[in-house]
């Protein structure tokens, strides 16, 4: 049984007063002609709905019912469906709950909205269900992203980590953290209370800075993923670079699988940088063809697009370092490679290189790149695709991690930010603990601080401002 998130009285009071006599609806399942629409209604007139537009007399809780839905004042009937009751508090919002799943053809849909609306309930706002469900204690604010996670993943590895988050494996380990927290501010307020009227040694010092130290390296630890998280939730940066000529544009089209990029055999034709999003290996990838880069461009428009290419690869996650097999290799491939990435003013270590035209090759020839861990290939044939497509999933596992396997990982900037705060505050803890003349209760506010934080990231501790920010970015009907 999944247990009730503990939310502030104040937060709840204040939002409860809003909500209390409000019931909303909204179409929970997306616009658009489709086979079945689900119609959501939450609040404390939910059953009033059913009543007066299903005309049912008993209802049995989380069992369907098919029935023709009426108008509820001209009752005309607008469509045959199915209705189910959930009443509250065993509902995803916490509140009494009714669903109708109707046919999805938008005058269907529309009429159904408008009959909701002749009761006096109001249309849901973006993200209202979740944002109940989360001040009913049903979700944590991390549970909640999560779920907007899920609606916005577009690959599968997102889906597995927005899966994970919306199941509560960042609550779990933030919720264990603060406890752990509170549990030290009790027993160091205990000592400052009540030392020298009984018997409270200092081992309570002692062990408390153990544990404040031990908590605060696993804090450190999650937090130097290197935004693995972060990453995944938002899409791998890719910039292609490369001399003018090499294919960069025919290697975004063919991984792309568009023809996005104009290719023709004049150098220069890219000028700007053109994104596109593409699924490799289940990680999201935002691929940047950028212009070729030389050292005699021949205007100033080459030379923007230049500075624009070496300026986005430097902010981006990964660079496809992409060769051409026409080049005249004077020295050792190795060699080659090292010189040729300082020429294009790649400084990364997450760097693949791609040889492109291996058609024009022998065999033993695209060995020889493979050796120096260069991955041949040819966008006019598609030969080495495969092999292509298979070293980016492998740079991106390792880049983003392994969602089905891996201990939670940050995925908001939100939680990093509160998380640093968490650090700098048990950090300034420790640092007093080796003064010898410390102030225990001084330092309390220390831990006081850092619970706090980890309060503001699951919403134990909140305000109105961070859940507007929040819901805003859901969809209507979630």
């Amino acid at each position: 049984m999944r247990r009730r998130i503990s939310v502030p009285l104040i937060l709840l009071q204040r939002h409860f007063c809003e909500y209390r006599s409000s019931t909303i609806y909204a179409l929970s399942s997306g616009y658009g002609k489709c086979g079945v629409a689900v119609i959501r209604v939450s609040g404390p007139e939910a059953l009033v709905a059913l009543e007066k537009m299903t005309k049912i007399s008993s209802l049995k809780p989380r069992t369907a019912f098919l029935r023709k839905i009426h108008d509820p004042q001209t009752k005309e009937v607008l469509d045959k469906g199915l209705c189910l009751w959930f009443p509250g508090p065993k509902s995803f919002t916490g509140e009494d709950c009714a669903e109708f799943h109707v046919h999805g053809g938008p005058a269907v849909v529309t009429s159904i909205l408008n009959a909701l609306s002749k009761l006096r309930f109001h249309l849901a706002l973006p993200g209202e269900f979740t944002k109940r469900a989360f001040l009913n204690g049903k979700i944590d604010l991390t549970e909640a992203e999560g779920i907007g996670d899920l609606i916005e993943a577009e690959t599968e590895k997102q889906r597995q980590q927005a899966s994970n988050q919306a199941s509560g494996s960042l609550r779990c380990l933030y919720d264990s953290w603060r406890i752990t927290l509170l549990n030290v501010l009790a027993n160091l307020e205990a000592y400052v209370d009540f030392s020298e009227e009984h018997s409270v040694t200092s081992n309570v010092l002692e062990n408390a800075n153990t544990v404040v130290q031990t908590l605060y390296t696993e804090i450190r630890q999650h937090l130097s993923d290197g935004r693995k998280g972060e990453i995944l939730r938002t899409g791998v940066h890719v910039a292609i670079l490369g001399e003018p000529n090499v294919g960069k544009s025919s290697l975004l089209n063919l991984l792309s699988r568009k023809d996005a990029a104009i290719v023709t055999s004049s150098p220069g034709t890219t000028r700007d940088v053109i994104e596109l999003t593409t699924n490799i290996c289940g990680y999201p990838m935002i691929l940047a063809d950028t212009a070729g880069i030389r050292n005699n461009p021949e205007n100033e428009i080459e030379v923007e697009g230049i500075r624009k290419a070496k300026e986005y690869s430097k902010e981006a996650d990964f660079v496809i370092c992409l060769i051409s097999a026409e080049n005249n290799i004077k020295t050792s491939v190795g060699m080659f490679l090292e010189r040729y990435k300082n020429y294009l003013g790649i400084d990364k270590k997450r760097v693949l290189a791609v040889l492109n035209k291996i058609d024009l090759l022998k065999e033993e020839e695209k060995e020889r790149w493979r050796q120096q861990n260069v991955v041949p290939i040819s966008c006019k044939t598609q030969e080495g695709l495969e092999e292509l497509t298979n070293a980016l999933g492998k740079c991106f596992e390792e880049l983003c991690g392994d969602p089905s396997r891996e201990n939670p990982v940050i995925s908001h900037a939100r939680y990093r930010n509160h998380l640093l705060h968490v650090s700098d505050c048990l950090e300034l803890y420790l640092e007093r603990t080796v003064v010898p003349t410390y102030d225990t209760a001084i330092s309390l506010q220390d831990i006081r601080d850092a619970a706090r934080e980890l309060g503001k990231i699951t919403g134990a501790i909140s305000n109105e401002e961070v859940l507007d920010i929040i819901f805003k970015n859901f969809c209507i009907g979630k």
